[in-house]
């Protein structure tokens, strides 16, 4: 059985009208000889009825800490809400369907509500479905404990359940069906000539997820590439088939070959980050002090990023909204923390980087020329990354953007 995995956002389910578009990519699917297995994420965004942020507000507007396990409950009712109306739509079009909760589907999680990972699925309720000729439409973001007891996957849990369901299904690809045309080389609201990439590596797309870019979770993309299931970002409203997302071509040994002209996948961006500097050398006892800061800031349940321990000073960053917290908790710790609001990380990422002398010297180059300087920096095999003032965030993008030539036609 030839399978396809497709998910849909909120923003492709928000009408009636959208939703019968919906059904006639689902059904030009089926045609082509593969059975179909529908994800649906909640209907719309913040301050839409049925999005999942209108739910958790009318929780918090009677009770500002509710337990967990309520608040999985009613954060799973937007994938139910949407689920349930696109199955109706599909049936009226004459394809037959049934709606399945995320437990109903086989996705087994750790139990850990608010952010709970998968530990397996079963899926055979949903092949159950495909060999009736029944289209599954199935909540995503949502699991069950094997305890029995509802959970959520955390912020794009959708993409993360129709991963794990393409990988236990083995399907032939996961599409990611939202509002973009597929992955682009930067923001299009900041760099004009952001151009559409035909294909990315797993390894690419993840490190661009994971500096900024909003367009797939970062563990939706583990999870099929661990399986080795292709996966596509797609838009809704086209039928441009968007940006593939494999290291290699379904069922075959064959390597893809993703040619550029240049080093460089993508540039995107982080906002909303503060820097802290400890200066080591106004401390006098130094034995132990890194693990004196960071763990410190991890009983307060602070995130730290952008890690950099030398002798003389210790620098990293943690998220604008855990400054002050961060700052006082290192002040009653004995330290003098120097705190940079405002700032900004701009990453360029790409494979084929690894090993090629020069990349950083363009880097700093292109925001020299820019007079934009950079507070601090660091980097992998796959990506540089700089802290800059959020000020600079936009022109850092747009003159690594043209330094690298992303917006040339390959």
């Amino acid at each position: 059985m030839r399978i396809a995995i497709q998910k849909f956002g909120g923003t492709s389910l928000a009408t009636s009208d959208l939703r019968l578009r919906v059904c006639d990519i689902i059904s030009a699917t089926r045609s082509k000889g593969l059975s179909v297995v529908v994800v649906v994420s909640a209907i719309g965004r913040k301050q839409n009825p049925y999005a999942t942020d209108t739910f958790i507000n009318l929780v918090k507007e009677i009770n500002s800490y509710p337990s967990p396990r309520e608040m999985d409950l009613i954060m799973s009712c937007g994938e139910v809400i949407s689920g349930v109306l696109l199955s109706n739509q599909l049936c009226a079009t004459g394809i037959e369907t049934k709606f399945l909760t995320g437990g109903q589907a086989g996705i087994i999680t750790d139990g850990n509500y608010g952010s709970a990972h998968i530990l397996y699925v079963n899926p055979r309720n949903v092949l159950n479905c495909l060999e009736n000729n029944i289209v599954p439409v199935i909540a995503g973001f949502q699991g069950m404990g094997e305890n029995g007891e509802l959970t959520t996957l955390g912020r794009g849990g959708s993409d993360t359940t129709a991963s794990a369901l393409g990988v236990a299904l083995n399907a032939e690809v996961v599409d990611i069906f939202t509002d973009v045309e597929g992955v682009m080389t930067a923001d299009p609201r900041i760099v004009e000539n952001a151009r559409l990439l035909d294909a990315i590596t797993y390894n690419e797309i993840c490190q661009l997820a994971r500096d900024g870019a909003k367009v797939v979770h970062p563990r939706a993309i583990e999870i099929a590439m661990q399986g080795a299931i292709p996966l596509r970002v797609r838009s809704t409203f086209s039928d441009s088939l968007g940006t593939l997302v494999t290291n290699h071509l379904n069922g075959s040994n064959e390597t893809v070959r993703i040619i550029r002209d240049c080093l460089i996948t993508g540039i995107t961006y982080t906002s909303n980050i503060a820097q802290i500097r400890l200066n080591m050398g106004i401390i006098q006892e130094q034995k132990g002090i890194s693990l004196k800061v960071f763990k410190s800031l991890a009983d307060v349940d602070i995130s730290v990023d952008f890690i950099n321990v030398q002798p003389e000073h210790i620098m990293f960053t943690v998220p604008s909204d855990s400054a002050l917290k961060a700052t006082k908790v290192l002040q009653d710790s004995g330290f003098s923390p120097d705190v940079t609001l405002e700032c900004a990380k701009v990453a360029v990422v790409g494979a084929a980087m690894t090993g090629i002398p020069g990349v950083m010297a363009k880097v700093v180059e292109a925001l020299s020329e820019k007079d934009i300087p950079i507070l601090q920096s660091g980097d992998s095999y796959t990506n540089i990354w700089c802290l800059v003032k959020r000020e600079h965030m936009e022109d850092a993008v747009k003159v690594l953007h043209d330094k690298f030539e992303l917006g040339k036609k390959i």
